[in-house]
This record gives structure tokens, C-alpha cells and sequence, in this order.
């Protein structure tokens, strides 16, 4: 099982495209909305206010979020343990935060950051990529290479890889992130 949570401003269609691109066909895929919608974009939803400056939804989002991870077993019959959590940008941030809790077979963020310290993370912990653009003037470099080094001093065993691209996934992530999907379920 492979979840896909989409970012600030988009919804879950967003990241549907890439499926047939990831080429993993015996993997069932999930792609919920973020809870809020989105103050400027039509049809767009957020995990939480990025504007503000409490992250106003952002506990909200985490419980419901962490529940309905926690329910994919009993609805689909796939453990946690065979289940990829993946997200790009504000998504990457919702993975990172409920996922290094949960007994997941990994975590994967696209573009992602670490909005705040997750509490009460404890090893062992998911394996965990991080790619992220050298280009990205959304969510700057310094950002992955800070969760970077705070998940290397959990213990975590981390994947980081750097592309030449902006705030986007381009193929070369598809493949990475297809590969440790692979190696990781």
C-alpha cells in the first residue's frame, strides 16, 4: 500500500498521475484530501493554515490523519507494516510528523520539511526518504538538509537525495522513490 498525501493548495487528484509513472502494479494506492479548504485556490484543500502563524487545523489534521492511517488495515486488510507513507511539499511535512510514530514500512518526503518537532518519536523508526529540489524556492534546501540531520540523530535510517529541479517531482524522484518502495514493502 502506498498513501499519497498532495500539498498546500491542491487535492487529492494532484498526485494521481503519477501511478502509471511509479510502474508498481500489484501496490494499491490511496490519495485522501486534506481537511481545510484552501482560502485562494478553488478546489484546493490544505492540511493546515501555512499562512498563519499557530498552523490554525494543524492538530486537527494530525489526529484525523493519524486515525484514518491506523484504519487502512482493517478496511483494506494491508498491515502498516506494508505500508508506504508518501507526500509532497505540506504533505511531506503531515507524512513526516504522524508517520515517524506509526510502524509504517517507510516514509517518503517529496519537497517536504519538518514544520514542527514531532514529540514522542522513539526508535526504531521508518526508513525514511528525503528528495528535494537544490532549486526550490518554495520550501528552501536548508529545510530537507535540517530534517535531514534531525532524523540522523533519532537513529533514523535515512535516504537523501538532491535533484537538479525547483518545488516539483520530476522523473528522476519517481524512480528513487519507486526503488525504495521496492526495497522497503
Amino acid at each position: 500500500m502506498v498513501v499519497v498525501l498532495h500539498g498546500w493548495g491542491a487535492n487529492a487528484q494532484d498526485l494521481v498521475s503519477l501511478v502509471p509513472e511509479w510502474a508498481l502494479p500489484n501496490y494499491h494506492f490511496l490519495f485522501p484530501n486534506a481537511p481545510f479548504a484552501h482560502p485562494q485556490v478553488s478546489g484546493g484543500t490544505m492540511w493546515y493554515d501555512l499562512e498563519r502563524e499557530d498552523y490554525q487545523g494543524l492538530t486537527q489534521s494530525k489526529l484525523m490523519l493519524t486515525d484514518w492511517i491506523k484504519s487502512i488495515e482493517s478496511v483494506t486488510g494491508i498491515p502498516l507494516s506494508s505500508t508506504v507513507l508518501t507526500g509532497f511539499s505540506q504533505g511531506g511535512a503531515m507524512i513526516l510528523d504522524v508517520g515517524l510514530s506509526l510502524p509504517v514500512a517507510g516514509l517518503v518526503s517529496m519537497s517536504g520539511y519538518l514544520h514542527r518537532t514531532p514529540q514522542n518519536v522513539e526508535p526504531p523508526l521508518p526508513p525514511v526518504l528525503i528528495a528535494h529540489g537544490r532549486q526550490d524556492n518554495v520550501v528552501p534546501l536548508s529545510a530537507a538538509q535540517r530534517l535531514r540531520d534531525y532524523l540522523l540523530n533519532l537513529g533514523a535510517p535515512i535516504q537523501y537525495k538532491e535533484f537538479d529541479m525547483g518545488h516539483e517531482i520530476v522523473p528522476e524522484v519517481i524512480d528513487v522513490v519507486r526503488d525504495f518502495i521496492l526495497v522497503n514493502t
